[in-house]
């Protein structure tokens, strides 16, 4: 029988009585609430809003991008097609867990994993969601600002000068500031017309390209390639399926910024669902990208050169003009989406690491920082590529964050105390989650273990190669590496060196020991914890 954990008078039970709900804010009262507990009564979000958050953020040209990717690699559109649905489904497997910190403990993702890493441990999760957002948000704003651009040119003529780009960057880049200073329920506006808009603008694409495309497109993997190109084919499907499953994985930092809005009565099969479908559905940009992509192929190659690829330029060369304003309507709308919900959740996670800023103060600085990398990058340096690895890197470093996090909770059986998940942004010492100086090191060596041995396996041709990165014959294994690596060690560590059984709740731990360890009760920043957890 799992023995009862020691009380902690400083910190109060966890389980509070519901509250009735308030009314919804306006959409444009500026949100005020940064990273702390979310009283349950002044949560209005619902399942359905998680949904349209995370789609939105996906139903865009930068996912259409992703979706050219195994044509860029040379799969056939049936392998492609494939590639994605593997893909998705796997990511979308791998994120749904993550909505369910949220609503549980009405704050966002960072800082719930505060429970597994440490009180100071949680500063990871936070600057990989600053590193993720800012090159997403990057990502956005240089795709939709090209298509933009591109279409104005196709329409009106307008000359593609290197101030037409900055024009469309700019105004891009401050139409997401805005509102993201706005707050959560001005986001929320925008991405319930986006994934409506966005949606419709796609299937209207379908009925634009329904005429050149070819589902027979045969790739450079057919009946007649010869022994040295087939052997390149499954280092390519693999490759082509991480990037697809890079996707879903990205939102995994960001999930709890949005669910936290959600009651926590709300069941979390509804929450978890939620997230999944929001995933599922960005089949229709993936498969969008796919099939436009492989048509760009066959009419306009040199568009899709993997050394030199564009794919908005390919669109734009094959698209029917009468099609051109959907593209920049497109462009607009899901870049907006995506830009949105990457910003949002930099601002918020930015403000709890340094808190003598405010949430509206942190997107503001984070943000101009963000669109002077943005204008660096396109101006100074050629380093779109070098985004792209970047990105992948950021990845490969998330995935057993996220794992250490889904078994933190399973072992945990879900329950988590608020008020020692708040101790790092109050600039207090001690709680159920201090361990060792403020840090876990079970879960910390986990991560950061998992992490290196994924980058060391990375194997991105052209751009990034680890040391190890040709050991499995040029496929690339560094996400399923480090997924399975941080779940192995991470329970490893759990068993060998068990967490003090304050860190649980009532019911105990679930397939860990504990350890009759003192938890040190909380305190100001002055004072040192009386005893420390191990």
């Amino acid at each position: 029988m799992a023995e009862q954990p020691p009380s902690v008078a400083t910190s109060p039970s966890p389980v509070a009585p519901p509250a009735s709900p308030a009314a919804a804010p306006s959409v444009t009262e500026v949100e005020t609430h940064g990273v702390e507990h979310i009283p349950d009564g002044e949560r209005t979000a619902s399942s359905l809003d998680l949904f349209r958050l995370a789609f939105g953020g996906a139903n865009t040209f930068s996912t259409c991008v992703l979706g050219a990717f195994p044509v860029l690699f040379g799969l056939s559109f049936q392998q492609g097609l494939a590639a994605v649905l593997l893909g998705v489904a796997i990511g979308a497997l791998i994120l749904c867990p993550m909505a369910v910190f949220g609503p549980v403990n009405g704050t966002n993702n960072a800082v719930s994993s505060s429970a597994h890493l440490g009180v100071h441990g949680r500063v990871v999760g936070s600057f990989l969601s600053l590193l993720t957002a800012v090159a997403f948000f990057s990502i956005s704003v240089w795709s939709s600002g090209d298509a933009l651009v591109g279409g104005a040119h196709r329409l009106f003529g307008l000359e593609r000068s290197n101030l037409s780009y900055a024009v469309a960057y700019a105004l891009f880049a401050v139409l997401v500031l805005v509102v993201c200073i706005y707050g959560f329920r001005f986001m929320l506006l925008v991405n319930k017309v986006a994934v409506t808009a966005a949606t419709v603008l796609f299937l209207v694409g379908i009925f634009a390209f329904a005429g050149d495309f070819d589902p027979s497109y045969a790739g450079i993997y057919g009946a007649g390639a010869d022994a040295e190109t087939k052997a390149l084919f499954w280092p390519s499907f693999i490759g082509a399926t991480l990037i697809v499953l890079s996707n879903p994985v990205s939102f995994g930092a960001f999930l709890g910024d949005w669910s936290r809005y959600i009651p926590a009565a709300t069941p979390h099969r509804r929450v978890m669902g939620a997230a999944f479908l929001s995933q599922i559905a960005t089949l229709l940009p993936f498969c969008f990208g796919l099939a436009t992509a492989s048509i760009i192929a066959a009419k306009a190659p040199d568009y899709v050169d993997p050394a030199a690829p564009d794919f908005v330029g390919g669109l734009l060369a094959i698209s029917p003009g009468w099609y051109f304003l959907p593209i920049c309507l497109l462009a607009l709308i899901g870049g907006m989406s995506t830009g949105t919900t990457a910003l949002y959740g930099t601002g918020l996670d930015f403000s709890s690491v340094f808190t003598r800023l405010s949430r509206v103060q942190a997107t503001v600085l984070v943000g101009t920082l963000a669109i002077a990398f943005i204008f660096i990058g396109r101006f100074a340096l050629d380093i779109v590529q070098s985004i792209s690895t970047f990105a992948t890197m950021i990845i490969t470093c998330t995935t057993p964050w996220m794992v250490v996090m889904m078994l933190g909770f399973f072992v945990r059986r879900g329950w988590y105390d608020p008020e020692a998940l708040q101790v790092f942004n109050r600039r207090q010492r001690g709680g159920r989650y201090w361990f060792h100086h403020g840090w876990n090191w079970r879960g910390m060596t986990a991560w950061w273990v998992a992490a290196l041995i994924g980058i060391l396996f990375t194997n991105l041709p052209g751009q990034f190669v680890g040391p190890f990165g040709d050991l499995a014959g040029g496929v690339d294994i560094s996400l399923p590496l480090s997924l399975a690596v941080a779940a192995v060690l991470y329970l490893a560590l759990l068993s060998a060196f068990p967490e003090p059984r304050g860190a649980y709740g009532p019911k105990g731990a679930r397939l860990v020991r504990t350890a009759d360890t003192p938890v040190p009760p909380i305190t100001s920043a002055g004072a040192a914890p009386s005893s420390l957890g191990n």
